[in-house]
């Protein structure tokens, strides 16, 4: 009976607790949303299937389960995540599939992606605002940029303890481009400048799509070299690309590599949402910053396209603007779908593309920066957290009590 009575209580039911049912709630929403409204099914499955896995509960000190336990199973693919492996290799994948003959046929859109940079250091001072150090406020600023890999690199550098809530932030409003950004667009332009309709881009030439990886990654890297991990291997993917020369490692950086590394990317990242750690007032605050973030950088590209306006014949369509968040390439399908509300036949995807891999650049180069000017004060503020990264241990927050959620 004793035996019966041991087995029971090492069971996740005897320590089930509300705020694990919490998480695994949300872990299924992700799932469902994720089959039914098809919001970015390849990162909210993984994650919402991560979420649910790393809620299980299990008696502590008796197995070692979780991405925090040394030695577990778990922690070993976790490193991947908080060491910074996997960001560059998704870089890699994404370079290789990504064709920027939009953005070089009409370059002044580069700075569209760049406008939409302002959603990050606005919400970077937003976060220093609301207690947190400066270190952490840049890694939550970064989520407004829209791009989970970037966001991630830049929290395993600056904020490891708040990964797990910036990496879910991230990915979150990435899947909910098509529910954000249409009631920013249609409150900031009127019907008129949605009925704008822009002339095809020029053809690119071959030699142009070559040079191109090498010399933005010479400026990219020079500005902030801080950012040449992810630019590097971005601009790397996409010279396998565009040589012609290596199409087999272009195929499989574009297939096979990203697919696993996302895989391994996504479930991690759920997996380390423990319900102690992310059920929190801060992880609540970066959530709402998130979406501040966000949304002040769909407004940023929309209106800096306006003001474009003031000095081109040739006028924009404003709603590209919104494209300058990374969200590669759900953001310029959106456009592309609220331009076509108006205008059945006005075709802004390829215009769209333009800001939308501008932005991608954008957002690792703001990385990159914010790393540069908090990287040593991260440091000096937290030596010992940093140690344990070089000596490859996992760092661990300070767990809180269900008292404490409450």
């Amino acid at each position: 009976m004793q035996i019966f009575l041991d087995f029971l209580n090492s069971t996740g039911f005897a320590s089930m607790t509300v705020w694990h049912a919490m998480m695994i709630l949300i872990g299924i929403v992700f799932i469902t949303l994720a089959i039914t409204k098809h919001y970015e099914p390849l990162l909210l499955i993984p994650i919402g299937m991560g979420v649910i896995v790393g809620n299980i509960p299990y008696v502590q000190g008796t197995m070692s389960l979780s991405v925090y336990d040394q030695g577990s199973v778990l922690s070993y693919l976790y490193f991947g995540v908080s060491h910074g492996i996997f960001p560059p290799l998704v870089f890699l994948g994404i370079g290789a599939m990504t064709d920027f003959s939009t953005m070089l046929s009409n370059p002044k859109l580069v700075l569209l992606g760049a406008a939409a940079q302002i959603g990050v250091f606005l919400t970077f001072i937003g976060a220093l605002w609301l207690g947190f150090t400066p270190a952490q406020s840049g890694s939550i600023g970064i989520i407004g940029g829209a791009d989970g890999p970037t966001a991630i690199f830049l929290a395993t550098q600056l904020a490891p303890e708040l990964l797990g809530a910036i990496a879910i932030a991230a990915y979150s409003y990435m899947a909910l481009v098509p529910v954000i950004q249409p009631p920013i667009m249609k409150l900031l332009t009127s019907r008129e400048e949605r009925l704008i309709r822009m002339a095809p881009p020029r053809e690119v030439s071959r030699r142009e799509r070559i040079m191109f990886p090498v010399v933005a990654f010479l400026i990219c890297a020079l500005i902030a070299p801080a950012s040449l991990v992810l630019i590097g291997m971005l601009f790397f993917g996409n010279l396998l690309k565009e040589s012609t020369v290596t199409e087999r490692l272009a195929n499989n950086a574009r297939n096979a590599l990203i697919d696993i590394v996302t895989i391994l990317l996504g479930f991690c990242v759920g997996a380390s949402t423990k319900s102690e750690m992310f059920l929190t007032a801060d992880s609540l605050k970066i959530f709402g910053l998130g979406a501040l973030s966000f949304a002040i950088a769909t407004a940023g590209g929309v209106y800096f396209a306006k003001i474009m306006n003031l000095f081109l014949k040739e006028k924009l369509n404003p709603l590209i603007g919104a494209a300058g968040v990374s969200a590669v390439p759900d953001s310029a399908r959106v456009v592309q779908m609220v331009g076509q509300e108006e205008d059945p036949n006005n075709h802004l995807l390829m215009h769209a593309m333009a800001p939308n891999v501008a932005g991608v650049i954008g957002s690792a180069v703001a990385a990159g920066v914010l790393w540069s000017v908090l990287g040593v004060s991260s440091l000096n503020d937290n030596p010992s957290s940093h140690t344990d990264m070089k000596n490859g241990e996992i760092p661990t927050q300070e767990v809180s009590t269900g008292e404490d959620n409450k």
